[in-house]
Protein backbone atom coordinates (compact mmCIF):
# COMPACT_ATOMS: atom_id res chain seq x y z
CA UNK A 1 0.00 0.00 0.00
CA UNK A 2 1.10 3.24 -0.56
CA UNK A 3 1.20 6.29 2.31
CA UNK A 4 -1.60 7.73 0.75
CA UNK A 5 -3.71 4.11 0.83
CA UNK A 6 -2.41 4.08 4.46
CA UNK A 7 -3.33 7.00 5.33
CA UNK A 8 -6.74 6.88 3.91
CA UNK A 9 -6.84 3.49 5.95
CA UNK A 10 -6.01 4.54 9.16
CA UNK A 11 -8.78 7.57 8.57
CA UNK A 12 -11.38 4.80 7.88
CA UNK A 13 -10.23 2.35 11.06
CA UNK A 14 -10.70 5.68 13.05
CA UNK A 15 -14.11 6.55 11.89
CA UNK A 16 -15.11 3.30 12.71
CA UNK A 17 -13.17 2.05 16.16
CA UNK A 18 -13.01 5.66 17.69
CA UNK A 19 -16.44 5.99 19.62
CA UNK A 20 -15.39 2.17 21.11
CA UNK A 21 -12.14 3.36 21.71
CA UNK A 22 -12.68 6.20 23.54
CA UNK A 23 -15.68 4.69 25.43
CA UNK A 24 -13.68 1.95 27.10
CA UNK A 25 -11.05 4.66 27.73
CA UNK A 26 -13.47 7.54 29.53
CA UNK A 27 -14.29 4.36 31.77
CA UNK A 28 -10.75 3.55 32.63
CA UNK A 29 -10.21 6.98 32.73
CA UNK A 30 -13.49 7.54 35.34
CA UNK A 31 -15.54 8.99 33.25
CA UNK A 32 -12.95 12.23 32.14
CA UNK A 33 -13.91 11.72 28.71
CA UNK A 34 -11.29 14.88 27.64
CA UNK A 35 -8.65 12.39 28.79
CA UNK A 36 -9.88 9.35 26.57
CA UNK A 37 -9.99 11.34 23.76
CA UNK A 38 -6.42 12.43 24.52
CA UNK A 39 -5.06 8.86 24.76
CA UNK A 40 -7.17 8.05 21.62
CA UNK A 41 -5.75 10.42 19.41
CA UNK A 42 -2.35 9.79 20.63
CA UNK A 43 -3.03 6.34 19.43
CA UNK A 44 -4.04 7.79 15.93
CA UNK A 45 -0.85 9.66 15.55
CA UNK A 46 1.39 6.46 16.26
CA UNK A 47 -0.90 5.17 13.47
CA UNK A 48 -0.10 7.44 11.01
CA UNK A 49 3.47 7.40 12.13
CA UNK A 50 4.10 3.79 12.07
CA UNK A 51 1.54 1.97 9.65
CA UNK A 52 3.38 3.80 6.24
CA UNK A 53 6.33 1.85 6.86
CA UNK A 54 4.98 -0.82 9.38
CA UNK A 55 1.84 -1.97 7.37
CA UNK A 56 -1.46 -2.04 8.99
CA UNK A 57 -2.13 -4.54 11.34
CA UNK A 58 -4.04 -7.52 11.22
CA UNK A 59 -6.73 -6.17 14.13
CA UNK A 60 -6.18 -2.50 13.88
CA UNK A 61 -8.36 -1.66 16.64
CA UNK A 62 -6.80 -3.73 18.91
CA UNK A 63 -3.44 -2.36 18.04
CA UNK A 64 -4.93 1.44 18.79
CA UNK A 65 -6.45 0.14 21.76
CA UNK A 66 -3.28 -1.42 23.29
CA UNK A 67 -1.15 1.73 22.55
CA UNK A 68 -4.17 4.23 24.01
CA UNK A 69 -3.70 1.98 27.23
CA UNK A 70 -0.25 1.66 27.06
CA UNK A 71 -0.39 5.94 27.12
CA UNK A 72 -2.79 5.80 29.60
CA UNK A 73 -0.28 3.45 32.20
CA UNK A 74 2.38 5.98 31.41
CA UNK A 75 -0.42 8.65 31.70
CA UNK A 76 -0.78 7.31 35.54
CA UNK A 77 2.24 7.32 36.40
CA UNK A 78 2.82 10.64 35.75
CA UNK A 79 -0.29 11.67 38.28
CA UNK A 80 -0.36 11.54 41.58
CA UNK A 81 -3.34 9.03 41.55
CA UNK A 82 -1.58 6.53 39.55
CA UNK A 83 -1.98 3.66 42.28
CA UNK A 84 -5.88 4.36 42.35
CA UNK A 85 -5.81 4.38 38.52
CA UNK A 86 -3.64 1.40 38.14
CA UNK A 87 -5.86 -0.29 40.20
CA UNK A 88 -9.03 -0.01 37.50
CA UNK A 89 -6.69 -0.39 34.35
CA UNK A 90 -5.30 -4.25 35.95
CA UNK A 91 -2.13 -4.98 35.91
CA UNK A 92 -2.52 -7.86 33.41
CA UNK A 93 -3.68 -5.23 30.93
CA UNK A 94 -0.08 -3.84 30.76
CA UNK A 95 1.02 -5.42 27.35
CA UNK A 96 4.88 -6.64 26.54
CA UNK A 97 5.75 -5.38 23.13
CA UNK A 98 4.56 -6.68 20.09
CA UNK A 99 1.56 -8.84 21.74
CA UNK A 100 -1.56 -7.67 20.68
CA UNK A 101 -4.82 -9.29 21.98
CA UNK A 102 -8.18 -10.04 20.53
CA UNK A 103 -9.94 -6.34 20.47
CA UNK A 104 -13.26 -7.43 22.58
CA UNK A 105 -10.95 -8.61 25.09
CA UNK A 106 -9.00 -5.38 25.14
CA UNK A 107 -12.40 -3.37 25.28
CA UNK A 108 -13.52 -6.50 27.73
CA UNK A 109 -17.72 -6.74 27.75
CA UNK A 110 -18.70 -3.44 28.94
CA UNK A 111 -17.89 -1.88 25.43
CA UNK A 112 -21.60 -1.11 24.41
CA UNK A 113 -22.71 0.01 27.47
CA UNK A 114 -19.83 2.14 27.52
CA UNK A 115 -20.72 3.72 23.91
CA UNK A 116 -23.98 3.86 25.49
CA UNK A 117 -22.23 6.08 28.56
CA UNK A 118 -20.59 8.18 26.30
CA UNK A 119 -23.47 9.23 24.84
CA UNK A 120 -25.19 10.18 27.47
CA UNK A 121 -22.20 12.53 28.36
CA UNK A 122 -21.51 14.27 25.27
CA UNK A 123 -25.15 15.27 25.44
CA UNK A 124 -25.38 16.26 28.89
CA UNK A 125 -27.76 19.16 29.38
CA UNK A 126 -24.64 20.72 31.61
CA UNK A 127 -23.62 21.60 27.97
CA UNK A 128 -25.23 24.10 25.35
CA UNK A 129 -26.92 22.45 22.49
CA UNK A 130 -23.63 23.71 20.35
CA UNK A 131 -21.42 22.11 22.83
CA UNK A 132 -23.42 19.01 22.45
CA UNK A 133 -23.52 18.78 18.73
CA UNK A 134 -19.62 19.00 18.65
CA UNK A 135 -18.74 17.01 21.25
CA UNK A 136 -20.79 14.10 19.82
CA UNK A 137 -19.88 14.62 16.33
CA UNK A 138 -16.83 14.49 17.94
CA UNK A 139 -16.66 11.91 20.17
CA UNK A 140 -19.11 9.51 18.56
CA UNK A 141 -19.26 10.30 15.23
CA UNK A 142 -14.71 10.33 14.64
CA UNK A 143 -14.90 13.78 12.91
CA UNK A 144 -12.14 15.82 12.79
CA UNK A 145 -12.78 19.60 14.06
CA UNK A 146 -12.13 20.94 10.58
CA UNK A 147 -14.90 18.29 9.32
CA UNK A 148 -17.85 19.60 11.94
CA UNK A 149 -16.54 23.05 11.49
CA UNK A 150 -16.95 22.53 7.36
CA UNK A 151 -20.21 20.90 7.64
CA UNK A 152 -21.84 23.69 10.00
CA UNK A 153 -20.02 26.59 7.77
CA UNK A 154 -18.36 28.19 10.90
CA UNK A 155 -14.38 28.37 11.77
CA UNK A 156 -12.54 25.31 12.90
CA UNK A 157 -11.23 27.58 15.97
CA UNK A 158 -14.63 28.15 17.27
CA UNK A 159 -15.58 24.56 16.95
CA UNK A 160 -12.61 23.73 18.66
CA UNK A 161 -13.05 25.85 20.89
CA UNK A 162 -16.00 24.22 21.65
CA UNK A 163 -14.84 21.27 22.45
CA UNK A 164 -12.16 22.05 24.80
CA UNK A 165 -15.22 24.47 27.00
CA UNK A 166 -17.42 21.39 27.01
CA UNK A 167 -14.56 19.05 28.54
CA UNK A 168 -13.79 21.93 31.07
CA UNK A 169 -17.27 21.99 31.69
CA UNK A 170 -18.01 17.92 32.20
CA UNK A 171 -15.37 17.69 34.43
CA UNK A 172 -16.02 20.72 36.25
CA UNK A 173 -19.88 19.87 36.62
CA UNK A 174 -18.41 16.03 37.52
CA UNK A 175 -20.26 14.77 35.34
CA UNK A 176 -20.48 10.79 36.23
CA UNK A 177 -19.87 8.12 33.41
CA UNK A 178 -22.76 6.21 33.50
CA UNK A 179 -26.50 6.05 32.01
CA UNK A 180 -29.23 7.63 34.47
CA UNK A 181 -32.25 5.76 35.76
CA UNK A 182 -35.44 7.51 36.76
CA UNK A 183 -36.73 10.55 35.76
CA UNK A 184 -33.23 11.72 34.75
CA UNK A 185 -33.20 9.13 32.00
CA UNK A 186 -36.23 10.50 30.41
CA UNK A 187 -34.82 13.95 30.35
CA UNK A 188 -31.04 13.03 29.58
CA UNK A 189 -32.58 10.42 26.53
CA UNK A 190 -34.62 13.79 25.43
CA UNK A 191 -31.29 15.35 25.07
CA UNK A 192 -30.03 12.80 22.84
CA UNK A 193 -32.38 12.63 20.97
CA UNK A 194 -32.46 16.21 20.19
CA UNK A 195 -28.60 16.49 19.73
CA UNK A 196 -29.12 13.55 16.84
CA UNK A 197 -31.64 15.17 15.09
CA UNK A 198 -30.67 18.69 15.15
CA UNK A 199 -27.44 17.09 13.19
CA UNK A 200 -30.04 15.37 10.78
CA UNK A 201 -32.15 18.32 10.30
CA UNK A 202 -28.60 20.24 9.45
CA UNK A 203 -28.15 17.85 6.88
CA UNK A 204 -31.39 17.68 5.71
CA UNK A 205 -32.16 21.70 5.07
CA UNK A 206 -28.44 23.69 5.36
CA UNK A 207 -29.41 26.74 7.25
CA UNK A 208 -26.78 28.36 5.57
CA UNK A 209 -24.28 28.55 2.50
CA UNK A 210 -24.65 27.03 -0.96
CA UNK A 211 -26.05 23.69 -0.65
CA UNK A 212 -29.10 22.97 -0.19
CA UNK A 213 -28.43 19.68 1.80
CA UNK A 214 -25.31 18.09 3.42
CA UNK A 215 -26.02 14.19 3.23
CA UNK A 216 -22.78 13.62 5.41
CA UNK A 217 -24.47 15.27 8.35
CA UNK A 218 -27.82 12.93 7.84
CA UNK A 219 -25.41 9.74 7.22
CA UNK A 220 -23.99 10.17 10.48
CA UNK A 221 -26.94 11.31 12.14
CA UNK A 222 -28.81 7.80 11.21
CA UNK A 223 -26.18 6.06 12.01
CA UNK A 224 -26.11 7.23 15.55
CA UNK A 225 -29.63 6.80 15.93
CA UNK A 226 -29.21 3.41 14.83
CA UNK A 227 -26.30 2.91 17.02
CA UNK A 228 -28.71 4.32 19.87
CA UNK A 229 -31.78 2.08 19.00
CA UNK A 230 -29.65 -1.11 19.38
CA UNK A 231 -28.45 0.01 22.79
CA UNK A 232 -31.77 1.19 23.97
CA UNK A 233 -33.81 -1.62 22.11
CA UNK A 234 -37.07 -0.65 24.59
CA UNK A 235 -37.48 2.94 23.78
CA UNK A 236 -40.43 3.64 21.46
CA UNK A 237 -39.23 7.44 21.20
CA UNK A 238 -35.57 6.42 19.75
CA UNK A 239 -37.46 4.30 17.11
CA UNK A 240 -39.40 7.23 16.00
CA UNK A 241 -36.74 8.74 15.62
CA UNK A 242 -34.78 6.30 13.37
CA UNK A 243 -38.22 6.14 11.43
CA UNK A 244 -38.63 9.99 10.85
CA UNK A 245 -34.95 10.35 9.53
CA UNK A 246 -34.89 7.21 7.62
CA UNK A 247 -38.39 8.63 6.18
CA UNK A 248 -36.96 12.16 5.45
CA UNK A 249 -33.92 11.11 4.05
CA UNK A 250 -35.73 8.57 1.58
CA UNK A 251 -36.72 11.79 -0.24
CA UNK A 252 -33.05 12.95 -0.84
CA UNK A 253 -32.35 12.46 -4.47
CA UNK A 254 -35.40 13.84 -5.15
CA UNK A 255 -35.10 17.19 -3.24
CA UNK A 256 -32.84 18.83 -5.80
CA UNK A 257 -33.31 19.04 -9.75
CA UNK A 258 -30.08 18.22 -12.29
CA UNK A 259 -28.82 22.09 -12.19
CA UNK A 260 -28.46 21.71 -7.83
CA UNK A 261 -31.82 23.69 -7.42
CA UNK A 262 -34.16 22.63 -4.88
CA UNK A 263 -37.47 20.70 -5.73
CA UNK A 264 -40.10 20.92 -3.18
CA UNK A 265 -41.93 17.93 -2.15
CA UNK A 266 -45.44 18.28 -3.57
CA UNK A 267 -43.04 18.49 -7.34
CA UNK A 268 -41.01 15.64 -6.44
CA UNK A 269 -40.22 12.51 -8.89
CA UNK A 270 -41.57 9.71 -6.36
CA UNK A 271 -40.02 7.55 -8.67
CA UNK A 272 -36.41 8.50 -6.98
CA UNK A 273 -37.92 8.05 -3.52
CA UNK A 274 -35.28 5.08 -1.98
CA UNK A 275 -37.75 2.58 -1.02
CA UNK A 276 -35.29 0.72 1.07
CA UNK A 277 -35.13 3.52 3.88
CA UNK A 278 -38.83 3.71 3.20
CA UNK A 279 -38.99 0.24 4.31
CA UNK A 280 -36.71 0.34 6.95
CA UNK A 281 -38.38 3.46 8.55
CA UNK A 282 -42.15 2.05 8.05
CA UNK A 283 -40.33 -0.86 10.20
CA UNK A 284 -39.03 1.32 12.88
CA UNK A 285 -42.00 3.14 12.93
CA UNK A 286 -44.27 -0.26 13.88
CA UNK A 287 -41.81 -1.22 16.16
CA UNK A 288 -42.20 2.18 17.95
CA UNK A 289 -45.75 2.00 18.25
CA UNK A 290 -45.87 -1.79 19.16
CA UNK A 291 -43.59 -0.68 22.15
CA UNK A 292 -45.78 2.73 22.92
CA UNK A 293 -48.97 0.60 22.29
CA UNK A 294 -49.98 2.82 19.54
CA UNK A 295 -49.20 5.88 21.40
CA UNK A 296 -46.66 9.04 19.91
CA UNK A 297 -44.17 10.73 21.41
CA UNK A 298 -43.16 13.75 19.69
CA UNK A 299 -40.45 11.90 17.22
CA UNK A 300 -42.82 9.38 16.43
CA UNK A 301 -45.85 11.34 15.35
CA UNK A 302 -43.47 13.25 12.94
CA UNK A 303 -42.35 10.31 11.48
CA UNK A 304 -46.14 9.41 11.21
CA UNK A 305 -46.29 12.39 9.55
CA UNK A 306 -43.36 11.81 7.29
CA UNK A 307 -45.24 7.93 6.29
CA UNK A 308 -48.26 9.93 5.40
CA UNK A 309 -45.94 11.02 2.64
CA UNK A 310 -43.99 8.18 2.21
CA UNK A 311 -47.58 5.64 1.50
CA UNK A 312 -48.87 8.03 -1.08
CA UNK A 313 -48.02 7.02 -4.67
CA UNK A 314 -48.31 10.63 -5.88
CA UNK A 315 -49.23 14.10 -4.28
CA UNK A 316 -52.80 13.67 -5.04
CA UNK A 317 -52.96 10.55 -2.56
CA UNK A 318 -51.69 12.48 0.34
CA UNK A 319 -53.88 11.81 3.31
CA UNK A 320 -53.48 15.72 4.84
CA UNK A 321 -56.51 15.50 6.86
CA UNK A 322 -54.44 12.92 9.08
CA UNK A 323 -51.56 15.16 9.12
CA UNK A 324 -53.86 17.88 9.90
CA UNK A 325 -54.76 15.45 13.05
CA UNK A 326 -51.39 14.31 13.70
CA UNK A 327 -50.71 18.01 13.73
CA UNK A 328 -53.01 19.02 16.54
CA UNK A 329 -51.82 15.72 18.23
CA UNK A 330 -48.00 16.69 17.85
CA UNK A 331 -48.81 20.17 18.98
CA UNK A 332 -50.55 19.09 22.85
CA UNK A 333 -47.53 16.95 23.18
CA UNK A 334 -44.70 19.98 22.59
CA UNK A 335 -46.55 23.31 21.72
CA UNK A 336 -44.58 25.21 19.31
CA UNK A 337 -45.75 28.26 17.10
CA UNK A 338 -43.46 26.20 14.40
CA UNK A 339 -45.80 23.10 14.81
CA UNK A 340 -48.79 25.41 14.43
CA UNK A 341 -47.30 26.57 11.30
CA UNK A 342 -46.88 23.25 9.95
CA UNK A 343 -49.96 22.52 10.56
CA UNK A 344 -51.67 25.64 8.80
CA UNK A 345 -49.87 24.00 6.10
CA UNK A 346 -51.95 20.44 6.49
CA UNK A 347 -54.88 22.29 6.84
CA UNK A 348 -54.89 24.41 4.04
CA UNK A 349 -53.78 21.27 1.60
CA UNK A 350 -57.13 19.22 3.51
CA UNK A 351 -59.83 22.17 4.05
CA UNK A 352 -57.97 24.80 1.72
CA UNK A 353 -55.91 27.83 1.53
CA UNK A 354 -58.61 30.03 3.22
CA UNK A 355 -58.37 27.79 6.37
CA UNK A 356 -54.86 27.07 6.27
CA UNK A 357 -53.61 30.93 6.37
CA UNK A 358 -56.04 31.65 9.51
CA UNK A 359 -54.56 29.20 11.63
CA UNK A 360 -51.14 30.60 10.34
CA UNK A 361 -52.05 33.65 10.83
CA UNK A 362 -53.23 32.87 14.50
CA UNK A 363 -49.33 32.32 15.68
CA UNK A 364 -47.76 35.26 13.07
CA UNK A 365 -46.82 37.48 16.06
CA UNK A 366 -45.14 34.58 18.04
CA UNK A 367 -41.70 36.04 19.25
CA UNK A 368 -39.44 32.55 18.04
CA UNK A 369 -41.60 33.35 14.14
CA UNK A 370 -39.96 37.11 14.25
CA UNK A 371 -36.93 35.95 12.04
CA UNK A 372 -38.16 32.55 10.98
CA UNK A 373 -38.41 32.81 6.89
CA UNK A 374 -40.79 30.01 7.22
CA UNK A 375 -43.10 31.79 8.24
CA UNK A 376 -43.32 34.59 5.50
CA UNK A 377 -42.41 31.71 3.06
CA UNK A 378 -45.76 29.67 4.11
CA UNK A 379 -47.61 32.75 3.79
CA UNK A 380 -47.50 34.04 0.71
CA UNK A 381 -47.64 30.86 -0.42
CA UNK A 382 -51.18 30.56 0.75
CA UNK A 383 -51.52 34.25 -0.70
CA UNK A 384 -50.90 33.44 -3.95
CA UNK A 385 -53.81 30.19 -4.13
CA UNK A 386 -56.01 33.13 -2.65
CA UNK A 387 -55.29 35.39 -5.28
CA UNK A 388 -53.56 38.30 -3.60
CA UNK A 389 -50.63 38.52 -5.54
CA UNK A 390 -49.32 41.25 -4.45
CA UNK A 391 -48.96 40.29 -0.94
CA UNK A 392 -48.03 36.85 -1.73
CA UNK A 393 -45.13 38.95 -3.82
CA UNK A 394 -43.70 40.76 -0.30
CA UNK A 395 -44.35 37.66 1.60
CA UNK A 396 -41.66 35.59 -0.44
CA UNK A 397 -39.39 38.95 -0.45
CA UNK A 398 -39.51 38.85 3.03
CA UNK A 399 -38.43 35.15 3.45
CA UNK A 400 -35.68 35.67 1.10
CA UNK A 401 -34.09 38.50 3.14
CA UNK A 402 -34.62 36.04 6.38
CA UNK A 403 -33.04 32.82 4.47
CA UNK A 404 -28.89 32.12 4.69
CA UNK A 405 -29.20 29.42 2.90
CA UNK A 406 -28.28 30.33 -1.27
CA UNK A 407 -30.26 27.87 -3.06
CA UNK A 408 -33.30 28.62 -0.82
CA UNK A 409 -33.26 32.34 -1.66
CA UNK A 410 -33.06 31.99 -5.15
CA UNK A 411 -35.78 30.12 -5.09
CA UNK A 412 -38.29 32.31 -2.94
CA UNK A 413 -36.94 35.19 -5.22
CA UNK A 414 -38.20 33.22 -8.33
CA UNK A 415 -41.55 32.57 -6.61
CA UNK A 416 -41.68 36.34 -5.63
CA UNK A 417 -41.17 36.96 -9.25
CA UNK A 418 -43.75 34.74 -10.30
CA UNK A 419 -46.26 36.22 -8.10
CA UNK A 420 -45.94 39.82 -9.78
CA UNK A 421 -46.54 38.60 -13.11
Amino acid sequence: MTVADTRRTVETVWRIESPRLIAGLARMARGDVGLAEELAQDALVAALEQWPESGVPRNPGAWLMTIAKRRAVDQFRRNERYAEKLEEVGRDQRLGDGVLPDFDAALDDHIEDDVLRLLFVACHPVLNTQARVALTLRMLGGLTTDEIARAFLVRESTIAQRIVRAKKALSAAKVPFEVPEGDERVARLSSVLEVIYLVFNEGYSATRGDDWMRPALCEEAMRLGRVLAGLMPGESEVHGLVALMELQASRAKARTAPNGEPVLLLDQDRSRWDRFLIQHGLAALTLSEEIAEGAYGPYSAQAAIAACHARARTAEETDWVRIAALYEGLGKLQPSPVIELNRGVAVAMAYGPSAGLAVVDAVADEPALKDYHLLPSVRGDLLQKLGRLEEAEREFRRAAELTENTRERALLLDRATAASR
